[in-house]
């Protein structure tokens, strides 16, 4: 099977939003009036960001979903996307799964795919996400200021117990291992929570590197600092409402870590004004996705972790950096 034949057969799908299709040199696209694109770019990479044991259609899944939670953050919605794809051979399995699994979330957002390449080269998925939102209605990282409420949506933490468990570090039962994989495998990318936010939130930040790396960007873009509740953010680990949980007997410090500094949560972090409480408890609702405050925004550079009685912690966080992990 040849490139074109390859991206016929697995990619080609009629084209709505761009004239052209994938059979062009460039896709076109135009936003609404009054709209801007909101653009954004993922690199996976075997080794780095997945395992070559994953189930494909997750990987697909994933491939796709680390970007529609770029606009999730930026409070915009899906339009298309462009995918680069180097695959060490042609393996049709792989890509049949990894094409099911992509397409599926794609068509879940109506999010199309509009263009790309295919070469040979050790695996390697790059993905463009495009998406629009109004004129001046972005969330933006800059928008922090003193007295905010701090705020996470979902789950975090699972998907670094997953990546333990595969290190050899952490034993799990088997069910909870494979509520961890699958949210390291196949997150969820929370695009209508990002949605109900704008208009609501003063900042937000995908959380793909970790909580608290990820709120740093808020907080340098911000010039503010933070006070963040370690335990409220342990209490979001899914894991631990699972019945077999309390068998794990997993330590309070492994806990906080995965929380605070676990990557692969594709979750948000965000700011409110203290008196848009209500209102964010709203959108969650609206998007059927978990919010929770988990701190506050301090007017003092700088981050500080307490524990759920305020005092300060002298555990160590440090999230994931690609060229210093």
């Amino acid at each position: 099977m040849g490139e074109f034949d390859l991206i016929a057969h697995y990619f080609k799908r009629p084209a709505r939003r761009s004239p052209l299709g994938v059979g062009d040199d460039c896709a076109l696209l135009a936003p609404a009036a009054g709209m801007q694109l909101a653009v954004s770019s993922d690199m996976l990479v075997e080794g780095r960001h997945f395992l070559s044991t994953v189930d494909t259609a997750r990987l697909g899944h994933k491939a796709l979903a680390v970007n529609l939670s770029d606009l999730a953050a930026c409070g915009a919605k899906p339009l298309a996307f462009t995918l680069a794809l180097a695959l060490p051979a042609v393996d049709e399995a792989w890509l049949a799964g990894f094409s099911r699994g992509m397409f599926a979330l794609a068509e879940a957002h109506d999010c199309e795919l509009v263009g790309g390449d295919t070469t040979r080269g050790p695996l390697n998925i790059c993905i463009t996400v495009f998406g629009e939102v109004p004129a001046g209605a972005a969330l933006l990282r800059s928008g922090a200021r003193p007295g905010d409420e701090l705020w996470v949506s979902g789950t975090l933490g699972d998907a670094r117990l997953a990546l333990e468990v595969f290190r050899g570090t952490l034993d799990l039962p088997a069910e909870l291992f494979a509520m961890a994989r699958m949210r390291m495998e196949q997150p969820t990318p929370r695009v209508a929570l990002g949605l109900a936010l704008r208009g609501i939130a003063s900042a937000a930040a995908d959380v793909s590197d970790g909580l608290l790396g990820d709120l740093g960007h808020i907080l340098r873009a911000s010039g503010v600092g933070a006070t963040v509740d370690a335990d409220a953010a342990t209490g979001c680990i899914d894991l631990l409402a699972h019945p077999v949980a309390a068998s794990a007997d997993l330590p309070l410090a492994l806990l906080r870590t995965c929380a605070l500094s676990g990557g692969d949560d594709y979750e948000l972090v965000f700011t409110a004004p203290a008196a848009a409480h209500a209102s964010v408890l709203q959108a969650g609702r609206d998007a059927q996705t978990r919010v929770r405050c988990i701190g506050r925004i301090d007017a003092t550079p700088g981050l500080r972790i307490v524990d759920a009685q305020g005092a300060p912690l002298d555990q160590h966080f440090s999230s994931f950096d690609h060229f210093s992990a």
